[in-house]
């Protein structure tokens, strides 16, 4: 009776562990589907050890290396995943991925950055697909503080840094915003005079500001949208950026990624590759052609930097800084004609005279009426630039609000 129990126990206990062995994590395997979906094969991450515990992969002493001769692996310590899960595709979700600190010091520079970690993250089973499925994705990205000093002194130092990734509903486009907040420049420590001497004209030696970004892309069209990209810094301005592109396919990431790989691969002798990377630039000449400009306007709006420059400009000609401004306006003219910029000198001309005058905002758009090829624009510029701000909608403003 006691042994038929016994059995029966056995028997009961390896039925209910059988689960747990069919649906263990394959470390290496996540490992592996990684390193196909990260940089298109441009690195290699690789770890001495890859523990599995649970839900939890950590990958120990990893490494990554980049694919080309000559190239050192670069120590990142151990990657702690938690929350990971595999799906039935063979594709994985990651809750989280911490890094440790970077630590990196020298004899006279030392950088650090702390709280480095991924959240939601999406690590597909193949990469050969035009839907998000084949694209490695992360809903957060984060890192900060950061700091660089040299010789003691802190030259830069940022409080964080953080991206976000969201897909929408129908799966077939995703959103993405990012900033660099907190940002200090110390300039005070130039070792150059002369140099030195610019930055303390102009009232810069210390910088503060921030970076952000947001946008969309639709896959199946290849349509991406930088909605804003903005880089704004106390006394200095703020200088604002959007751009529309349409072909920028899954598809051609992929070749991209390809003719990125084969150029980094090219033989260590200088004759061949010289050879293999002019290659690589008309290959990449050829997959850029599959793009076309949509849209983009590029603004800044000005915290004081305009009139200093003017006066420091005019300081050196012994002038003042409302006569450096004529001087500029009465120049432009002769140098924008050898722009050959057609009927869009005279707005832009216009345009820079307003600014100069009183120093607001700047702004340039390309509006064109339907989406132009880039091989379209460059020959235009190299064949007739005149025509080019006709292709692209040009338009040119000062001084005007948002």
């Amino acid at each position: 009776m006691t042994f038929h129990f016994a059995r029966h126990l056995m028997a009961t206990a390896a039925i209910l562990a059988a689960p747990s062995f069919a649906w263990a994590l394959d470390g290496q395997d996540l490992l592996k589907k990684i390193n196909a979906s990260y940089g298109g094969g441009n690195m290699t991450l690789a770890a001495g050890a890859v523990d599995v515990s649970g839900d939890n992969v950590t990958l120990r002493g990893a490494t990554m290396t980049a694919d080309a001769p000559d190239s050192k692996p670069v120590s990142l310590g151990d990657i702690r995943m938690s929350g990971v899960s595999a799906n039935d595709d063979g594709s994985y979700e990651i809750e989280k991925v911490d890094f440790q600190p970077i630590n990196f010091a020298d004899e006279k520079t030392t950088i650090r950055a702390d709280n480095l970690y991924l959240a939601g993250v999406s690590v597909p089973a193949k990469t050969n697909g035009n839907d998000l499925s084949s694209v490695l994705i992360y809903e957060k990205a984060h890192a900060g503080p950061i700091t660089i000093t040299n010789e003691g002194k802190q030259l830069l130092s940022i409080n964080e840094g953080e991206g976000n990734t969201a897909i929408e509903d129908d799966g077939a486009a995703l959103s993405f915003d990012a900033a660099i907040k907190g940002i200090r420049i110390d300039l005070a420590g130039l070792n150059d005079p002369k140099a030195l001497e610019t930055v303390e004209k102009l009232d810069l030696k210390t910088l503060t500001g921030e970076i952000s970004m947001a946008g969309s892309w639709e896959l199946k069209s290849g349509n991406i949208d930088i909605t804003d990209y903005t880089v704004d810094f106390d006394r200095i301005g703020k200088l604002g950026m959007a751009v529309s592109l349409s072909g920028y396919t899954p598809e051609l990431i992929r070749q991209i990624q390809e003719t990125s790989k084969i150029a980094s691969r090219a033989a260590s002798d200088a004759q061949s590759q010289q050879q293999a990377q002019q290659a690589a630039g008309l290959a990449m000449l050829g997959l850029i052609q599959q793009l076309s400009l949509v849209s983009a306007d590029i603004r800044f709006d000005d915290d004081g930097i305009t009139r200093r420059a003017l006066d420091y400009s005019g300081s050196q000609q012994g002038v003042s800084g409302k006569d450096m401004a004529q001087m500029i306006k009465a120049m432009a003219p002769m140098m924008l004609a050898q722009a050959k910029l057609g009927d869009f000198q005279k707005p832009l001309m216009e345009a820079i005279n307003a600014y100069l005058d009183n120093p607001k905002s700047f702004a340039v758009s390309a509006e064109p009426e339907n989406p132009v090829p880039f091989p379209m624009i460059a020959g235009a510029a190299m064949g007739a630039p005149e025509t080019l701000p006709k292709v692209l909608g040009l338009t040119a403003s000062a001084n005007e609000t948002e």
